[in-house]
This record gives C-alpha cells, structure tokens and sequence, in this order.
C-alpha cells in the first residue's frame, strides 16, 4: 500500500466517524472531472468531499490536517488560472451548500451559502428589485464562493467594482477546523460560547496586526494603485487608516488562507432603464483610446473584443447569431442607465454623436431591439470559449488572459502588448473589460511540447514585465493561481512577496490550502494538461478536430457554460441531477482523462467513463450551446461502438436500436402486434429487451396506412423536391407524412416521396456505428442520384443525422452531397416557399417543444421563428430537451432520469395551457411528441407536427378569427 493510499484510508475511516453521511468520491470515475478547472492544468485530486454542512467543512479539515493531505475549495470549477484544483480533497461547495438563506431587502443584504450560483441570487433578489453587482460572463454557473475566492469583477465593473466591495462578511472555516467570522471589525469566533475557538481566532489576529504593522510601508506603496489589483493579497484592507477589514482581505486570497463557506453581501439596485451602444472600430487599440472619452459619461460597462470571436459565434450558430453589430474588426459594448428611459436614449445619442466626431469609429448605433441585445451580450458572455476554438480551427489558451492597467494607460498598454505576441510570433485573441483596463486574451500557445512550453515560459516572463512596465497588475480578476503565482515576484518587491508568504503562515501553518497557489507558487509550466497524446482509430472522422477524437475531446477548455440551469438547451442531464458527471464537462474530462491512460488505464473498454455517459441523452445540444461546439451525442455513440465491439450489448440496443427494421416487418402485421404489445406478452417483451413498461408503446401503423396517406397528394407540377419518409414517420405517424407533402404543395414546393430508405440514427445513438455505415451508405447511394433537388425530412432528428452524421461517418462526396441537400420541414418552408405563399388561417398561440436535433444543427432555422412569420403572435417554447430523447427514455434504467428532464421546461408548459382547448401543442419530433402524449394525453393534449398545423385539408380548432 503506497503512502498516499494509506492516508486516504485514515482519511476516510476519521470521516466516516466525524462526518456520517459526507459523500467523498475516490474512484477514477469521481475525481477525474476535477482535476481539471478552465485553466490550463491538470492536478488529479486524491478524493472529491461534497460537504452539506459548516460542520462536514470542519471535519473534513480537521481530518486533512492530521493526515497531511492537502484541500482546494471549489466552486463552479470555472477558474482560468488553475485556482479550483489540487492534489489533495477537493470541496464542491456546488452540489449542497448552494442556498440562499435570507434576503434583507430593507438592508440590502443577502447571507448566501458558498455553492450559491449568482444567477440565483440574482433572480432571487429582482424580485425586490435588486441585484448583486459584479456580473461575471460565467454568472449562470459560477459561484459566491468562487467570485469570493478570487475577486471577482464582471462586465458592469466600471459601475460595481470588485466583488471585494460588496462582502460584509465572510464565514470562514480555519485550516485547523475552527469556525469564524471575517467582517469590516475584523475576525471574530463565529460561536462566542466556544471558547477554545475564541482563543484561537483572538491570537490569529494579533499575529495579523502583528504583521502589519511591520510592514506598512511596502503594504501602502505596493497595493491597491490600480482598479483592477488583484493579484496577491489585498493586504491594505488591514492597514489602521482602512479599518482593519478582514472580510475584503481575505476576498481574492484562493482559498490558500480559509476555507469560505458563506456570506453576507450587499445588493444594489437595479436601474429601471439602460441603453446599449455598439461601437465598432478598425481594431481593439482603436477602441481603446475611446476608453477615457466614454468613461466621462459614468457607463455601467464598457467591453471590448476582436473578430475573431464574432467570426467564430456565426460559423457556429449561423449567420443570424450575432446581429446589430456595425462595421468593424473590433467592438465596444458601452451601457448607459438611468431613472428614465428617455433620458437614458438621449444620453447613449450624445455619446455616439461625441465618439462620431472623434472619428475612431467606423460606425456605431443604440441598440434598441431587446433581442440583439440579448444576442450582443451572449457574444461577448462566450468569449472565453468562442475564443479558445476558432472558426479556422486554431486553438488558444488562458495563461496570460486577465492582465489589468489603467484604463486611461489601456490604448498605449495594448500597442505594446500586439508588439510583444508578434516579436514570439503568437496570436492572441483580445476581448475583456475595457473600461476597467482589463484584458482577456487566449494566445496560440504550443503547451503539447517542451519547446513550445519553454517559449511560453520566456512570452509569460516578459508579458509580466511589459503590464508592470505599465503600472498595472498581472491579474484584473481571475487570480494569480497556478498561471501567475511565480510571475509575482516581478510585479512585487522581495519584501511584499515575504509579507504574502507569512500572511499565510499565519493562517494556515502547515500549507495544507490550496498548496501551490500565490504563496510557495507551483512552476507556471508545472501540471500541464496538454501534451502529445496518441491518435485512435475511430468509426467517424472528426472532420472539424485535426487530430480526430483525440482533438474533439480536447475541445471542451472548462469554460463550464453545460452547468447552467437556463438558457440554452445543454445540459438536460446535468439540469436534471446536478452531477459534474453528468455535464458536458464533466464527460468530456473523464474522455481526456481516458486518452492520457493515467488515472483510467483501460480505454475504450473503461466502466467509468461508460457510466457517465450512460446519462447522456444524446440531445446534441452541447454541439451549438457550448462555446467551443464539444458534441459529446457523437463522442458517445464512438465510445459506445468502441465500448461494445465484439461483446454483449445491453438489450436495449437491440430493441431500439434495430427499431427501423422491427417496425418495418410489424407494419405487414399492425393491428395483430399492437394487440399484443398492450398485453401481457406485450409487458414481458419489452422487460426482456430493456423497455420501460411504465410508457406505452406507440401503435404501429400498418403499410398500407402510408400510401394511403400519400395517395392523392402529386400534384399537376413537376416535383422539385423529394420527400424522405423517415423510419419513424413511416411506423408511427404516417399522417406526418401525407401533411407534409400537401403543405410542400401549398407552399409551391411539389415533391414526391420517397419511403424504404433509414438515416441510421437508432444505429448512432446505440453506438452501432459498422451497422449504421452499412444503412447509410445504401441510403446515400439511392439519394446521390447526380440531381440537386432539396431533400426535405418531416422527422428533425433523421434530418439532423442525414446531414451531420451520414457525411461524418461516411466520409465521401457523395454523402456530403445528399447532406447539403437536406431541409426540415421549418428549413424549406423558410427557404423554398413561393414568395406569395398563404398559410391557412393560424392559432394566436401555439406552445412549441422543439426537437433538440433541429436546434442544434439547423440553428438558424427555427420552427419558433418560422411560426412567428407566418403571423402566430405568442409562441412559448419550452426550452430544453423533452426528456424522451430517442431510446433514451424508452429504456428502464433512464424513465426516471427522463421524466426529471421533461420536468424542467416542457411539463410546466404543458400543465399551465392557458386554456386547453384552443392553445395548440406543436411538437415535430416523435420523441417529443411521444414524451407529451404520455405527460399530458390522458387529460387530451396532444401535439401537432408543423405539417398537420399548417396542411390546407385539416380542420384546425382554435384558429385566428
């Protein structure tokens, strides 16, 4: 038994007496996800503790410092300088410790837990019409203890600072276990009957005042010289003239001095108006000299970034992604509020005529519309991760991404800067708080070599030399953590650096906290994740990631935007359980964890990494919403094909994933198989094949039902259009199809149909990808018919696999062929449609689940889009993922899981009808309308396919006077 083995015995046995009922996570498969942050390091953690309590804190420490194991607090996991990981226990103060105990709307104060996200403190406090001011662009998923630890700031920061200055206290947990409080006063032993405690904590803060005191000169002349000094200790709150606040000293010290496990903040109120100007500029240094001009006009935020961020965000999402942005290659986001809107207008007018007359900009504009302010904002909200995958497929990294100067020494700063990345031939993609004189960049840097690690060792050394150079300070918000701990000592004196290290000894005399961060720093270049990794032999080709599944598992940089619980579709699993494995990130980490073969030594045959896919509902959603397009449906289907070759499969593969050949033999036999499927032959089969019997099985529709359903719709026009009719669409809705072809006709787009062939996708989503080859490669064949006619697919999903996944696994001209042919029904009649085209008289509401499929890789054709124009004036999505996805709520191991997605967004919708019978449920994907049947059918809701809403031959109830 090695030494380190031994210790996480005792640990565990001392915390299975101190803390029954702590969860703690040892395996490969628990504590691979965090070894990873958004940095660029790796440091596998011994066990992961996800404490529910102060008290499971205390043991935890009290236990870790006995054995002599290391702890790193943790948060959302988001940190880009390697502060949220360590060699020892890692705390997730997110899973447990997340709740808002208390709103003061009369103070303006709230007491949080640690693990509290900031968008639900948020939401909670505008209610009251207040909000938490420091807004970084992870607000969805970061959390108050994380903003704590390495203070925070956020794109509204030239209004609300450092989250520093909205702390009035902190609860703090000592590296020896005690409990205290750190407030404006000082510390304080948070149990003033525990006298033990008392006397601790007392003697740690004479030593602190001790410190002082000797060292006021170089505490008065080295800190606090610029907005954005994060970098080492906030030492000068301590200094007698400020107080002696504790709780703003110990905001942005990284957990290496206490572990924080609450808060009390300060709330501020919300504007009721603001006005948003999009300035755009030749390039960044340009926009920076409009820096000092804007400020005069007290802005709430002023941020800068590149084109290469807006060129990235519309090759992902589709040109319509970013909109109201003027001409330009760099851009200023400048906020204005007020009391009155119309105040604020006129205000963001003069502004823009001032900066006309300036004459930097190439063109600026208010962005009135409320959706391109949306859309401008989630463009620079991404930045981090639009900007590490490019749209050219070059890859950057943090390293040096949050230096901070004067905003007024900014323009000359950033010249400089651009200097420097040219003379070590780097390319570096700027964005940030300009107004704040902050500067994100991700720089090109080769990480995978030690040549390439040395030349970013020597950037590293002389870009911290070049932002003092400057005044400024080598972290503006994210910290100094593993990136920049060793790059202090050319920003500080020899003294200050030593002042650092002995505030920390004070608190945490045996360096068991967050060891390696600021004090005693780890080597820059020391734990790097990436490094040269061998290429596999895979079934699809990963065609965007040089270097095939090696490259797509890289992709995912930490960024965690799949841990949010709104916006977006991603991730319906971790929305559902709260588990980092159950996150994109999480499974992505664990993929990389499995191509390095350290901690997960089996490859493709790893139980762990098959175990945190197994949630995935292969929703595809990651591929659009995270930032840098990780497609973890595709990942798994690879894996799962891997996984299972020459072995056993579990039963539901077969089941459902051979169910376009089943429900093409059931169809000469319909009425007698959906006879004895509702029975109790029909129960014992689907337990046998791994079906839940706790959802009906739809009935299947017989052959004949297709052509009769088809019959009768060529029209006297040649066809210009082919009609797939999908496995689904053929077994289960042929009436899709008969609908879909007369709205084509309607919409002057004749077709004619085309049965009997199979996109494959079943095979996919199972991981029988040799299978799905075979399938698709005779479909392709049929369809690569030398014509360009738009093939158009009633069913989303098959859409989506004909034109992502039949050219990824086929890899020929001919696939890509027949994909770049293919049209959802929403696409064509977007597309395609005669200009002159009616609509048959609409509903003036329709709830509307739409297909994750279709929303990630038609993004910029969206059914709720399309109903807009056609003259439905409210359409309520219900964004996020039904919860059936496929196979995956059909098989009985995931029913619970599914049903946990469904309630998220979709049975909220479908409960609270307005009024059920006229309000239309549209839903095109079968899953989807499956899933609605079996939540709401028996009280009569049932959903339509976009063709049965829109075909001239149907009565349609509810329709618009």
């Amino acid at each position: 038994m090695t030494n380190a083995t031994r210790d996480l015995a005792g640990l565990s046995a001392r915390l299975a007496q101190t803390a029954p009922g702590l969860r703690v996570e040892t395996g490969p498969g628990g504590t691979g996800p965090y070894a990873y942050d958004a940095s660029n390091y790796r440091v596998p953690p011994r066990a992961v503790a996800f404490p529910r309590t102060t008290d499971d804190v205390c043991a935890v420490l009290r236990a870790c410092r006995e054995e002599g194991i290391p702890v790193t607090a943790r948060g959302g996991g988001t940190s880009m300088a390697g502060n949220a990981v360590g060699p020892g226990v890692v705390l997730d103060f997110s899973r447990y410790m997340n709740r808002i105990l208390a709103i003061d709307t009369e103070a303006g104060t709230a007491r949080v837990e640690a693990g509290v996200v900031l968008d639900t403190l948020r939401d909670a406090a505008g209610g009251h019409g207040l909000t938490f001011g420091p807004d970084p662009s992870s607000h969805s998923r970061c959390t108050l203890g994380g903003m704590i630890g390495n203070d925070a700031c956020g794109n509204r920061s030239v209004r609300h600072g450092r989250t520093s200055g909205h702390i009035e206290s902190l609860d703090i947990v000592t590296a020896d276990g005690t409990r205290a409080v750190a407030d404006h006063a000082g510390l304080h032993a948070a149990d003033p009957d525990d006298t033990d405690a008392v006397r601790r904590v007392a003697r740690l803060e004479a030593d602190v005042h001790r410190l002082i005191a000797d060292n006021l000169a170089p505490i008065r002349t080295e800190l606090g010289r610029v907005p954005r000094q994060v970098s080492g200790y906030q030492l000068h709150h301590l200094l007698p003239e400020n107080g002696f606040d504790a709780a703003r000293a110990l905001v942005g010290t990284e957990g290496t001095c206490a572990v924080v496990t609450g808060a009390t903040v300060r709330l501020v109120a919300t504007a009721p108006a603001s006005a948003l100007l999009a300035l755009g500029y030749d390039d960044v240094v340009d926009a920076a000299e409009d820096v000092p001009e804007i400020l005069r006009w007290e802005p709430t935020a002023v941020e800068g970034m590149d084109e290469a961020i807006v060129a990235t965000m519309r090759a992902r999402r589709g040109p319509d992604a970013v909109t109201g942005l003027p001409e330009g290659r760099a851009w200023l986001y400048v906020e204005l509020d007020g009391e009155d809107p119309a105040t604020v207008t006129t205000r963001a007018a003069e502004l823009l005529d001032v900066l006309k007359a300036r004459g930097r900009m190439t063109g600026g504009r208010v962005v009135e519309s409320a959706a391109e302010r949306r859309s401008l904002w989630r463009v620079r909200e991404d930045g981090a991760g639009l900007a590490a995958r490019l749209v050219d497929g070059r890859e950057s990294w943090p390293g040096w991404e949050d230096a901070a100067v004067a905003p007024e020494d900014l323009a000359v700063y950033l010249r400089d800067f651009r200097d420097l990345l040219a003379r070590h031939e780097l390319t570096g993609v700027l964005y940030g708080h300009f107004g704040a004189g902050c500067v994100h960049v991700r720089i090109d840097f080769d990480l995978a070599t030690q040549a390439g690690r040395a030349a970013t060792r020597r950037f590293l050394t002389e870009a911290a030399a070049l932002v003092v150079e400057h005044g400024g300070t080598l972290s503006g918000e994210h910290g100094d953590g593993r990136a920049r701990g060793e790059l202090l000592e050319i920003m500080y004196s020899h003294r200050m650096v030593e002042t650092f290290a002995a505030f920390k000894r004070i608190f945490d005399p045996e360096g068991i906290l967050n060891p390696g961060v600021i004090v005693a720093p780890a080597p820059l270049d020391a734990d790097l994740a990436l490094r040269e990794l061998p290429l596999l032999d895979t079934a699809f080709t990963f065609p965007h990631d040089k270097d095939g599944f090696t490259g797509a598992a890289r992709r995912c940089v930490g960024v965690g935007r799949c841990r949010g619980d709104a916006g977006g579709v991603m991730c319906p699993s971790y929305r559902a359980t709260g588990e980092e494995n159950a996150s994109t990130r999480g499974r992505a980490r664990l993929l990389q964890e499995m191509v390095r073969g350290e901690s997960i030594q089996d490859g493709w045959r790893s139980t762990e990494v098959r175990d945190a896919l197994d949630l995935c509902l292969s929703c595809k959603a990651c591929s659009t919403d995270c930032p840098v397009g990780v497609d973890m449906a595709t990942y798994k289907a690879e894996f799962l094909h891997q996984h299972y070759k020459g072995r056993l499969r579990p039963r539901s593969h077969y089941s459902l994933g051979w169910l376009p050949l089943t429900s093409a033999l059931a169809g000469f036999a319909a009425r007698p198989v959906n006879a004895l499927l509702r029975g109790p032959l029909g129960r014992l089969l689907a337990r046998l094949g791994g079906v839940t019997t706790r959802r009906s099985i739809p009935a299947f529709a017989s052959r004949r039902a297709l052509r009769s359903q088809l019959r009768g719709t060529r029209t006297a026009e040649p066809a210009t259009a082919l009609l797939f009719v999908d496995s689904f669409t053929r077994a289960f809705r042929p009436q899709v199809a008969g609908a879909t072809a007369r709205v084509l006709a309607d919409a002057g787009i004749p077709s004619t149909a085309r049965d009997g062939l199979c996109c494959g996708l079943t095979w996919v989503s199972t991981g029988q990808l040799s299978v799905a080859r075979r399938v698709m490669a005779r479909t392709v064949a049929h369809l690569d018919d030398g014509g360009d006619a738009p093939i158009i697919v009633a069913e989303p999903s098959c859409a989506a696999a004909l034109r992502r996944d039949v050219p990824e696994l086929l890899d020929t001209d001919a696939a890509r062929r027949v994909a770049a042919r293919v049209h959802t029904l929403t696409g064509a009649l977007t597309d395609l449609a005669a200009p002159d085209w009616t609509p048959p008289p609409l509903p003036a509401g329709v709830v509307l689940q739409t297909h994750c499929h279709e929303y990630a890789t038609f993004t910029d054709r969206r059914p709720r889009d399309l109903l807009r124009r056609l003259g439905v004036r409210t359409v309520d999505e219900a964004e996020g993922c039904c919860g059936l996805a496929g196979n995956f709520g059909f098989e009985a191991e995931h029913y619970d899981t599914s049903m946990a997605v469904a309630d998220l967004a979709l049975k909220p919708r479908i409960e609270d009808l307005p009024d059920r019978d006229r309000t239309v449920v549209v839903a095109d994907g079968f899953s989807c309308a499956t899933q609605i049947d079996h939540l709401a059918g028996d009280r009569g809701v049932h959903a339509l396919h976009l063709a049965e809403l829109l075909d001239p031959a149907a009565d349609r109830p509810g329709e618009t006077p």
